[in-house]
């Protein structure tokens, strides 16, 4: 696992934690604003942390690679272009829209990259 990116120790041991037989993870990158404590990517599967819930509930979600239509990129300045100091991906599976922000582009352009690599 020492190819792995992450932020946060604990972040990556939750979702250490939980995987499936033969999966291995790619990155495990912090999330900013609200809702969201961080999204973890896997060669089978992308897992969001949810901590909007009442009563300090948490919810971890995972979407199959499988199921994601569309993945986007959201920032203030062209993707392309100029520096910003913060992007979002949009993540739609179904009807559904999972939002995660990130500080800098180099989190998610990476996040986005690889959902297109396996989602395709």
């Amino acid at each position: 696992m020492s190819d792995v990116i992450f932020d946060n120790k604990g972040q990556l041991q939750q979702i250490e934690s939980g995987l499936l037989d033969g999966e291995q993870i790619i990155a495990v990158y912090d999330a900013i604003g609200a809702g969201t404590g961080f999204i973890g990517l896997t060669n089978r599967r992308v897992i969001i942390q949810d901590k909007s819930f009442v009563g300090k509930r948490v919810a971890i979600t995972s979407i199959p690679y499988s199921k994601i239509s569309s993945v986007s990129v959201v920032s203030n300045k062209s993707w392309a272009g100029s520096f910003f100091s913060s992007g979002t991906i949009v993540i739609t599976v179904g009807t559904h829209q999972h939002e995660v922000e990130f500080r800098g582009v180099e989190k998610t352009q990476h996040v986005h990259n690889v959902i297109l690599h396996y989602a395709s």
